[in-house]
């Protein structure tokens, strides 16, 4: 293992893993999504919703950083993997952060646990919910076997 240079010793490892973890997927998704990318139903996939083919080097580039960091904890690669991540989440986030049709709520609504309305109530009586409400209630497991 070679020594770190002067970007990598600036980044706190234990900080962006503390902050940041949860981010981080496993190494072989990313090789999968890369491949998916790549795929031929894929490509006409996404001509037809984007009108070109995407670029699909990030998923490459972010499986190399997530295996290089596995295999040699190199703190460089970690920061790029979690910078992606955090880039990709944006980019998914963003229509929503926009919406400025609908008034976002601070607290449920007040009635938020109130009966539900007669004809869900009914149609709740024989669903597998209420089954397995009921046979848990008995002290007996909830079991849907059928043969056919």
């Amino acid at each position: 293992m070679g020594s770190p240079n002067a970007q990598d010793s600036d980044i706190n490892v234990q900080e962006l893993l503390d902050k940041y973890s949860w981010t981080i997927r496993p190494c072989y998704l990313y090789d999968e999504e890369y491949s998916d990318c790549k795929r031929i139903m894929t490509r006409l996939h996404q001509r037809f919703v984007f009108g070109e083919m995407q670029d699909c080097s990030q998923w490459k580039h972010d499986y190399e950083n997530c295996k290089k960091w596995e295999k040699t904890q190199n703190p460089q690669a970690l920061k790029d993997l979690i910078d992606s991540e955090l880039k990709k989440r944006e980019v998914r986030l963003k229509a929503h952060r926009a919406n400025d049709v609908w008034e976002k709520r601070t607290e449920p609504p007040s009635d938020w646990n109130g009966p539900l309305p007669p004809w869900i109530a009914e149609r709740a009586k024989s669903s597998y919910l209420n089954y397995a409400k009921a046979a848990s209630e008995k002290g007996e497991a909830a079991s849907f076997c059928s043969i056919m």
